[in-house]
């Protein structure tokens, strides 16, 4: 017996996020700084088991195929591709065409530009950068930043390429550094860059104690995907940003 059904029409926003295969941490973070009516859908890219600039650049080949495995029939709000570094070695233009040529989007981000953005919104230019990167990475990073008008005159790093460390580095280990960072006068806020550390529960405490807004790479990206799509992140979300 052939059964009927009803099939409604689903207008809730929707959001896609690509993330690295190797990436541990950032969809738990994303799903707690978004809003609960936005529904996320992910899709992983091969990437490497090291951070260098050669297996970051590799992933330019997969990002629009990793694109496509969103849900076909859905058109997205926003998509992020979730790598920091990622995007400073490909490029900001790059990742937004292959993104856009893989899934129906209105809008495309990554932390970059989401970072760009928050530090704008904030009114901020000097910041205090701590990577976990090796010094190829690192360096990359901070040049796309000056690029962008954005200083980073104070900067510090766990300096390891291996993943998997990066993801069991302790919170107490990043707010520790970040607030040893802060400390300069020379800096306005600090960004803790990376989508696999984590970093997203002492956000406040860094902050109270420098009395400095604190950026992380999930952290932007969550809050630049809501402003792309007019959602507010602010009921989730968490330290300065959020409230500005």
């Amino acid at each position: 017996m052939r059964i009927p059904y009803d099939v409604e029409k689903r207008d809730e926003p929707r959001l896609g996020l690509i993330v690295l295969q190797s990436d541990e941490t950032i969809e738990n973070d994303l799903r707690r700084l978004l809003p609960s009516e936005a529904t996320l859908h992910t899709s992983r890219v091969p990437s490497g088991e090291e951070v260098t600039a050669t297996t970051l650049s590799e992933m330019e080949n997969h990002i629009g195929a990793s694109a496509g495995l969103l849900p076909r029939p859905a058109r997205f709000d926003a998509v992020g591709y979730g790598c920091t570094s990622g995007t400073s070695v490909i490029g900001v233009k790059k990742i937004a065409e292959l993104v856009h040529g893989g899934a129906d989007t209105r809008a495309v981000t990554e932390p970059v530009s989401a970072l760009i953005a928050a530090c704008r919104h904030l009114g901020v230019n000097r910041l205090a950068f701590l990577s976990p990167y090796v010094a190829e990475v690192s360096s990359r990073m901070r040049d796309v930043l000056a690029e962008n008008g954005i200083e980073t005159p104070v900067f510090g790093s766990f300096e390891t390429a291996e993943e998997a460390v990066v993801a069991r580095i302790t919170m107490s280990s990043a707010a520790k550094a970040a607030s040893e960072l802060a400390v300069d006068p020379a800096v306005e806020a600090v960004f803790i860059s990376c989508t696999n550390l984590r970093t997203l529960d002492v956000i406040p405490e860094i902050e109270q104690k420098t009395g400095k807004p604190v950026l992380s790479s999930n952290q932007v990206l969550a809050w630049h995907m809501c402003r792309l799509c007019g959602l507010d992140a602010a009921a989730n979300g968490v330290g300065q940003l959020f409230s500005a």
